[in-house]
């Protein structure tokens, strides 16, 4: 299974710039061996399972709790039987269509 979640989460009593927090979240992503890609709007992971996706998002919150009183937090899933490295191939796949696009 390839479970694909983009999430964006930050405090919202920090202050109009929030990147050092989430600087605090992509720092855990990258000790955790997780496949992430931040983007400028959130962050996207990949995993094998649901459990997986939900135990990242949660232990994420777990490291801006201590630090804020309100934290926003959005969430896109989209799970799929079959092998993973979806991250990377939805993105080929369509790069790879936009030359034959006719205008």
């Amino acid at each position: 299974m390839s479970v694909l979640l983009n999430f964006a989460m930050f405090p919202t009593d920090k202050g109009s710039s929030v990147s050092d927090y989430v600087a605090k979240v992509i720092a855990f992503l990258r000790e955790s061996g997780v496949n992430y890609k931040l983007n400028p709007m959130g962050t996207s992971i990949e995993t094998e399972t649901m459990e997986e996706a939900l135990q990242v998002v949660s232990d994420a919150y777990k490291i801006l709790e201590p630090h804020a009183d309100r934290i926003y937090t959005t969430i896109n899933i989209d799970a799929r039987k079959g092998s993973i490295g979806r991250m990377s191939a939805k993105i080929d796949s369509v790069e790879s269509k936009i030359g034959k696009v006719s205008k």
